[in-house]
């Protein structure tokens, strides 16, 4: 046996140091600052030396115990029996040679029978309990004294107070796993965050840092669940012959064991539960992060028995990890189909997930200044499933000196345009509408739309087919199509080519308010535009009025004059509506003077469903009577005009003393103004 030579005692010195400055902060602290597999891969190097050179084997290695010290302010508990933890197989190939272990330690040929249980991603705990009742219950701490936790454990509903039925012993322990299920932890982040409060990192987190808040009315608030996966008594023979029996004598007594479990003869079997669970995992309400695989007849446990650290009949075969440590190398802009900037992180190839990540999102600027992330550090990277990865922490130890500061650019990289972040807002946009190639596609979709310039037959696969065969690249050069252009399509026959092309140039002549609409001014809805166009009348003025101007319409606040500004002054957007302009597209003018039609400075509200005409016909008609059509009834209505089925408006407007007419009523109303 050779001795180890200095760089190995070096090596293996420098990993006991780093794996249990890890557990301090993971089992102390709750605050683990690598993700599970670097973890893993430090431990792994270190049993492997340890392996090599049995000389480097100290008595305080992380290998020959659990865990870290219990250094907490809450009361040491000793277990009865040691907490210990589980081996691990990262391979099917370690699965299989865990399997054939098993198999010649008990001189056996046939299958195993194996119980296969979701390992839950939470906080180990021992309950136990006393003629039925909860009177102790302790983390594993470092596998052979925890910390009392009883307060806040009780205050778990899943978890009883008093065991259900009759015929349990006198003395129970019962373990499982305390863990917050994905959409309370989402929901806990979010109150903490609206309150100003430090975030979680992960559920895992958030249940042990819930599990060990000393006021147990704050554990109360938090959305914890437990599974039992074990039960010791003191008499062994009052216990079932296998363990999946004694896991359904627990869940009589009113424990949770997961639903996800099943039997698996042989290892062929349990690979197979792997492959399923994999596949269900990011579907799961809860966070796991592999199966366990045990060994089912108690009598076959006990033959088996432990090593110093986990017993030889159970091991978990780990899952691909979702969180691994990386470095950025860069961050660049992406502009989505509305406009929207967003920041990617561009990263260190590494393997999370099941797949190699090279790019990671970082949502918008206030995320970047959250996570303090620069070009150059060293990050956690998270993807579960089919989630986008993203960054979810920075390792700011690990920081260069060189690390750069992330900088919002000032212009679009797809189309140079202005990039626009309004005050109070997190997503910065760019301007360049209209022009935008990443924006081309939506852009073109909006000004066809019902309620824009109403291109009938211009839908979403035509416009993806334009584009791609690169016909169109403004909503300006859908003027310039002929029939002979679209008939070079795919599916586009003679027919359908001229009605769409009679369709685009039937738009030419649209009323100022739906050309406003049609050029996707962000926040300029129907409304807006209608009275925009109301009050100035022409294109050239809305275009040339400055934000003071703007502001003196009715419901055009600082933001919304901000974006029609910012618009405008693009000079992309400027050529877009000049090219509409050679193409034929007049844009109606419109007079501002309202304050002589018959409904000036009412407001009027639809409800129901009318025979005679749309809602939208409806509204055009009471709009150019110069009233104002509102969703919604208050006392400041003026009228409700209500059709068949009216509901809830109806009922407000009763209760409030507003005025109701019937839809005959109102088209005998619309008659006498001339405009029926």
């Amino acid at each position: 046996m050779s001795k180890a030579p200095s760089s190995a005692q070096a090596r293996a010195q420098e990993l006991r140091d780093i794996i249990s400055d890890h557990n301090y902060r993971y089992y102390v602290l709750d605050d683990p600052q690598v993700p599970d597999a670097e973890y893993d891969r430090l431990f792994r190097e270190l049993q492997q030396l340890e392996g090599e050179y049995p000389d480097l084997v100290t008595a305080d290695s992380p290998t020959r115990r659990v865990g870290a010290s219990g250094e907490t302010s809450f009361e040491e508990v000793v277990h009865r029996l040691p907490m210990l933890s589980l081996d691990n197989a990262f391979s099917e190939e370690e699965l299989r040679d865990f399997d054939r272990r098993v198999r010649e330690r008990l001189k056996r040929e046939e299958d195993i029978e194996y119980v296969c249980e979701p390992k839950l991603d939470g906080l180990a705990v021992s309950l136990h309990y006393e003629s039925g009742l909860l009177i102790r219950a302790a983390t594993r701490g470092d596998g052979y004294s925890g910390e009392d936790i009883t307060a806040n454990i009780r205050t778990i509903p899943s978890i009883p107070l008093k065991l259900r039925g009759t015929g349990y012993p006198d003395l129970v322990e019962v373990r499982g796993e305390v863990y917050m299920p994905k959409e309370g932890f989402e929901k806990l982040n979010r109150d903490l965050a609206n309150r100003g409060e430090k975030t979680f990192v992960n559920p895992r987190n958030a249940a042990a840092g819930s599990l060990r808040q000393k006021n147990p009315r704050v554990t109360a608030r938090r959305p914890l669940e437990m599974c039992a996966y074990s039960v010791a008594v003191t008499d062994e023979s009052l216990l079932p012959d296998t363990h999946w029996d004694g896991l359904e004598r627990v869940r009589d007594w009113g424990f949770r064991i997961n639903p996800e479990m099943r039997k698996a003869h042989g290892v062929d079997e349990c690979l197979q539960a792997y492959e399923e669970l994999l596949a269900k995992r990011g579907d799961l309400p809860y966070e796991i992060d592999g199966i366990v695989f045990k060994v089912n007849r108690l009598d076959l446990q006990q033959a088996l028995g432990f090593v110093s650290r986990a017993p030889r009949w159970a091991i978990a075969h780990k899952f691909p990890a979702q969180e691994e440590m990386t470095v950025i190398e860069d961050v660049e802009f992406q502009v989505g189909r509305t406009g929207a900037v967003t920041p990617v992180a561009r990263l260190r190839p590494v393997f999370v997930g099941g797949v190699t990540v090279s790019n990671a999102t970082l949502h918008n600027m206030d995320e970047i200044r959250r996570l303090d992330a620069r070009i150059g550090d060293t990050v956690i990277v998270r993807r579960a499933g089919d989630v986008i990865p993203q960054v979810v922490r920075v390792v700011v130890e690990k920081r260069p000196p060189e690390a750069q500061e992330v900088e919002l650019p000032a212009h679009c990289p797809v189309c140079d345009s202005d990039v626009i972040q309004i005050e109070g807002e997190a997503v910065a946009r760019c301007s360049g509408g209209l022009y935008c190639p990443a924006q081309r596609k939506e852009a073109i979709r909006h000004y066809a739309s019902r309620k824009a310039m109403d291109i009938e037959g211009l839908g979403d696969k035509w416009i993806d087919i334009l584009v791609e065969a690169g016909l169109v690249k403004t909503v300006a050069d859908l003027y310039t199509l002929t029939a002979a252009d679209l008939m070079k399509l795919e599916r586009m026959g003679e027919k359908s080519a001229s009605n769409l092309v009679a369709a685009i140039d039937g738009s030419r002549n649209p009323v100022l308010w739906r050309f406003l609409y049609a050029l996707g001014i962000r926040e300029v809805g129907e409304a807006t535009a209608k009275a925009l166009a109301s009050h100035f009348g022409q294109l050239e003025a809305i275009a040339g009025a400055d934000e003071d101007a703007l502001q003196t319409v009715p419901d055009v606040g600082p933001i919304v004059a901000g974006h029609i500004r910012s618009f405008f002054d693009q000079p992309h957007n400027q050529e877009t509506i000049a090219a509409l302009h050679q193409a034929g597209v007049r844009w109606q003018t419109e007079s501002v003077d309202v304050s002589s039609r018959p409904l000036a400075g009412e407001t009027w509200v639809l409800t129901g469903t009318l025979a005679e005409m749309t809602r939208d016909e409806a509204r055009e008609k009471l709009e150019a009577l110069g009233a104002k059509v509102a969703g919604s009834v208050s006392g400041k209505t003026s009228c409700v005009v209500a059709g068949e089925a009216a509901g809830s408006k109806l009922r407000k407007a009763e209760s409030l003393g507003v005025r109701v007419i019937s839809e005959a009523e109102f088209l005998a109303f619309l008659a006498e103004q001339g405009a029926g």
